[in-house]
């Protein structure tokens, strides 16, 4: 059987409330899932690594909770494949790691496990996590539920295909300047990055280390809120980690008493270069926010314009370093050669792809003697006058509404000669990221063509609370939820 019509709409806790009257057994729900994969999938590609029998598999093993219910019982959720799921592959979408099978579970999947999910295989990405729309893959494009001929985002574009063409409820992602949001965006779904230290990276194969950040993606706000609220919290494998408490799940689902928000609009999100439908989206539903208790006040966030300059220069100094490690000589792809240095050379020429290589070039570049002062220090520098304006935003507002993403999904090949122009498609998502803020998109309508619009809510540190709150408002004015993605429609 395929997906019925009103699971689309459905929360994590519909499902678990269905388990627990016998009306639904976690067979018949991730029966459902599989037969919709197998349905769709080969149009989409939104998965790299997918076994039904692995998954059948990982259902059996479930036991019936014998004292209370677990978060997420039985709720299949499928994993970005740069997040270490033991016995599974986690090759990063590259050939260098080509048949990669991870030995341990990252500390998310093991919180996951420990809330009784159910693996549901390993989607599509950017190799390495490199990209902006899920074409930078090792092996083939994933393709947007909307329109076939799109892009889904990226570079957690497999994750927000699968949950868009509802072939599963949740997945995970990993945003390092917006790999989760701005898929998200494109997709029609709900993204959430959140704060940095809030989840644990041991496990999550490292990009640009300071910024990487592993993220959810869901059909419904709540669903998002749960599944972060299970994976959260200090871990002592992860020194980045945060000695926080995790946010309430009751406070979030309490959203309706916080109806007074003071919401800053930064000018520099609403310049130039942005899709008109767009704009007109977003300022339909903020007047219809402020209509309804909200302030709204005109902000600046004066070194956004510099935000792009700087993320490339810190991600692509991290990931010269953090991919050195890739060599052929412990693991993955290894070259034929006579001599160590002409594997070594070899073997990254063949395992790496282009965009890979073109951002190991640039980081090497920036950290080499002689530039280093002239570009990675200068990075760092406005890294830190960036996090002073929101520091300084978030004296006089409580959370900070942009745009996710500054058009929507463009066709597939459109930007893929122009490394520039699809830099700037993460143009609004990439400031969150450097300061180490949490920003979720939210999708709230349509533009002429039928594609999703996603608006970016930007929260202070460890406020994930007060995003989620707002979200659930949202989603209750724009409840896109219940759409169906017109190119996998039956």
């Amino acid at each position: 059987m395929r997906v019925p019509a009103e699971w689309w709409t459905w929360t994590v806790d519909d499902f678990l409330d269905a388990y627990r009257r016998g009306t639904l057994h976690p067979r018949e729900v991730v029966r459902a899932f599989v037969d919709q994969t197998e349905a769709l999938d080969l149009k989409v590609r939104a998965f790299l690594h997918w076994d039904p029998e692995a998954v059948q598999d990982a259902v059996r093993r479930l036991s019936r909770p014998s004292d209370g219910w677990p978060l997420l019982y039985g709720i299949p959720v499928a994993i970005k494949d740069n997040i270490c799921t033991a016995g599974y592959p986690t090759t990063c979408a590259s050939r260098i790691l080509a048949g990669f099978i991870a030995p341990y579970d990252a500390t998310a999947i093991a919180r996951l496990k420990a809330a009784g999910y159910v693996y549901f295989g390993k989607t599509n990405m950017d190799e390495f996590a490199m990209g902006s729309s899920t074409e930078n893959s090792g092996y083939f494009p994933t393709r947007n539920p909307w329109d076939l001929t799109r892009v889904p985002g990226g570079s957690s574009g497999g994750s927000a295909a699968a949950v868009a063409a509802g072939m599963v409820p949740a997945a995970l992602g990993s945003d390092t300047g917006g790999s989760v949001r701005q898929p998200a965006a494109l997709c029609g779904v709900v993204g959430m990055k959140p704060t940095y230290g809030r989840v644990s990276r041991y496990g999550l194969v490292a990009f640009a280390s300071s910024l990487d950040v592993i993220g959810v993606m869901t059909r419904r706000v709540w669903d998002n809120a749960v599944i972060l609220h299970v994976i959260a919290g200090l871990d002592e494998m992860d020194q980045t980690t945060a000695d926080v408490p995790v946010f309430s799940l009751d406070a979030v689902r309490r959203w309706e008493s916080h109806r007074r928000w003071r919401l800053g609009l930064p000018r520099e999100a609403f310049a130039e270069g942005l899709d008109e439908d767009t704009r007109t989206a977003i300022q339909t539903l903020v007047e219809e926010l402020a209509r309804n208790g909200c302030e709204v006040v005109d902000i600046s966030l004066p070194h956004l314009p510099y935000a792009i300059a700087t993320y490339y220069v810190i991600c692509t100094s991290e990931a010269s370093s953090n991919l050195a490690r890739y060599d052929g000589v412990r693991y993955g792809h290894r070259a034929a050669a006579r001599t160590f240095r002409e594997m070594y050379a070899r073997t990254r020429a063949e395992g790496f792809g282009p965009e890979v290589k073109r951002r190991i070039m640039l980081g090497t570049f920036a950290l080499s003697a002689g530039y280093y002062d002239a570009y990675y220090l200068t990075a760092a520098r406005a890294r830190t006058l960036i996090a002073r304006d929101f520091a300084r935003a978030f004296e006089s507002v409580d959370l900070i509404l942009t745009p996710t993403s500054p058009s929507t999904a463009w066709r597939l090949g459109e930007k893929l000669d122009d490394p520039l122009k699809m830099y700037l498609s993460d143009i609004y998502t990439v400031p969150a990221s450097l300061a180490g803020l949490p920003a979720i998109s939210v999708p709230i309508g349509k533009d002429r063509q039928g594609l999703p619009i996603g608006l970016q809510v930007i929260g202070p540190p460890f406020q994930e609370e007060r995003i989620y709150q707002l979200a659930m408002w949202i989603e209750a004015l724009r409840p896109f939820y219940r759409e169906v993605p017109t190119g996998v429609a039956a």
